[in-house]
């Protein structure tokens, strides 16, 4: 009995020895394996090691596809897909545009527009030479022309297109500026609104207006020199009686004469 209880006794502590020696390393260089620390821990944990941040993109999370494979044939390396999608931009709805402007913005009056036709050239504004007897300052109006002129110093004058009268509704004189309005209100007298009765009774200044941007009005008469809303009717014989001009060109001509100017119509 003895006989085998020795044996017994010194096979189990040569285990015990290697076990606590840990496992043998066939590369020099490694690092010995760490001590043991703590009761019932057979080797120290591991260093924490912190995880590398994940960058997140717009628009590239998409469903989980369980990993592996079908992970990486979708997605790429790092669980991400390899070519991240991206939602267009709803694109830009253009605010309404008002019925009476039809499609005019300042300053484009010499484009060609489905809605009416280019200005002609002839009717843009432009200083000239003056050889005539009025003195600067006068108006003078040539309605088969359809130009107005701006007397100045130097003999020289400013030549604004205009639209004019049509049949019916000429007419000549010598008159002077006896008011000024910025935005002028409209209000067709009766005698428009008897040919016209579908004509609003009154309508207040602003872009919409038929009297534009600027109103001279020529003594106790109704006519008037006036903007427009629809500056392709510029040259042309369309109007009341009225002058009209472009909205730059009439806030032009409004700067520069005052109450009390003399107005030659011919």
């Amino acid at each position: 009995m003895q006989r085998l209880i020795v044996p017994t006794l010194l096979t189990g502590l040569l285990l015990s020895t290697a076990a606590s020696a840990g496992p043998l390393s066939l590369h020099p260089e490694a690092p010995p394996p760490a001590p043991r620390s703590g009761i019932g821990s057979v080797f120290a944990a591991p260093p924490a090691v912190e995880p590398a941040p994940v960058q997140r993109h717009a628009s590239v999370e998409g469903p989980r596809l369980g990993g592996g494979f079908l992970e990486l044939l979708f997605r790429g390396p790092g669980g991400h897909q390899a070519q991240p999608r991206y939602e267009p931009a709803p694109a830009a709805v253009p605010p309404p545009q008002s019925p009476f402007f039809r499609s005019y913005e300042p300053g484009d009056e010499g484009t060609a527009h489905p809605a009416r036709p280019a200005v002609d050239p002839r009717f843009m504004r432009q200083e000239i030479r003056y050889d005539g007897k009025e003195k600067p300052g006068t108006v003078i109006i040539n309605t088969r022309e359809r130009m107005l002129y701006l007397v100045k110093e130097g003999g020289t004058a400013v030549r604004y297109g205009i639209g004019v009268g049509r049949p019916g509704f000429t007419w000549a004189g010598v008159h002077h500026v006896s008011q000024k309005r910025e935005w002028p209100d409209w209000r067709p007298p009766d005698e428009m609104l008897k040919r016209r009765p579908d004509l609003p009774r009154y309508m207040p200044g602003g872009p919409d207006n038929p009297l534009g941007a600027r109103a001279m009005y020529l003594g106790s008469t109704l006519y008037r020199i006036h903007g427009s809303n629809e500056p392709w009717t510029i040259g042309q014989a369309v109007s009341s009686g009225c002058i009209r001009m472009r909205n730059e060109d009439v806030v032009d001509l409004y700067g520069k004469v005052k109450v009390g100017t003399k107005v030659v119509v011919i």
